[in-house]
């Protein structure tokens, strides 16, 4: 039987499940743009109409895979940041009027979706990440450092990993610098073939240590470089 999903909180973000009306924000920050498909194994979605149908997938893939988030970016300073998940409504907000709001109401003060997350359990103790993803809008504002640090929270603080492994393809250098920054360590390469069109790549593994984070949280320091 599959856990319940974890509903995680950062100081910009939230990862939480997706609602339909996700789409158009989805859509419009992340499926269209090119950019963000470049290092990615799935390529941009070019219409509204599949838009939808891909929110449609996701949120199916998301029931049956409680490791798997959309990411939202917080509500601006003075809004209620509340989320729904599984039906129902997380943080009690109530409206101008003392009612209680719910649904796509709750979903429409919280921020928008910008991207997604997710990890799989690979070996006893050992999780990878699945893909981690923000539009290009959303860079440079540390929001992946934030992602990367709140998964190795919850692998190794709540799941009970040894391990956890991240990916990237050799000429994505923003996710090299991030994987640095968050205090992974290169570990070897792998030759990969993309399945969408055939060709070569290069995929670059890094890992990290639940105690070698734990010893860096000890520390008070910074567990890596700083990244953008």
């Amino acid at each position: 039987m599959q856990s319940a999903r974890k509903r995680i909180e950062t100081e910009n973000l939230i990862l939480d499940t997706a609602v339909f009306s996700d789409w158009e924000a989805m859509y419009r920050n992340l499926w269209s743009q090119e950019e963000s498909a470049k290092y990615m194994r799935w390529r941009v979605t070019p219409s509204a109409e599949e838009a939808q149908e891909r929110m449609r997938r996701t949120i199916a893939w998301q029931k049956e895979h409680p490791l798997a988030w959309t990411v939202f970016r917080k509500a601006h300073k003075g809004s209620v940041c509340v989320r729904r998940s599984a039906g129902r409504a997380i943080g009690g907000a109530v409206g101008a009027a003392g009612e209680k709001m719910a649904g796509e109401t709750i979903r429409n003060m919280t921020g928008e979706a910008i991207g997604f997350a997710g990890i799989t359990k690979i070996a006893d103790g050992v999780y990878e990440d699945t893909g981690i993803a923000v539009g290009p809008a959303f860079v440079r504002r540390g929001y992946g450092k934030q992602i990367v640090t709140a998964l190795l929270e919850y692998c190794f603080w709540e799941l009970g990993a040894e391990r956890f492994v991240y990916s990237c393809r050799s000429l994505n250098l923003a996710s090299h610098a991030l994987a640095l920054s968050c205090g992974f360590r290169r570990t070897h390469s792998e030759a990969r073939t993309d399945p969408q069109n055939g060709s070569n790549y290069v995929l670059e593994f890094y890992e990290q240590r639940r105690e070698d984070f734990e010893q860096c949280r000890e520390s008070g320091g910074q567990c890596g470089e700083d990244s953008e």
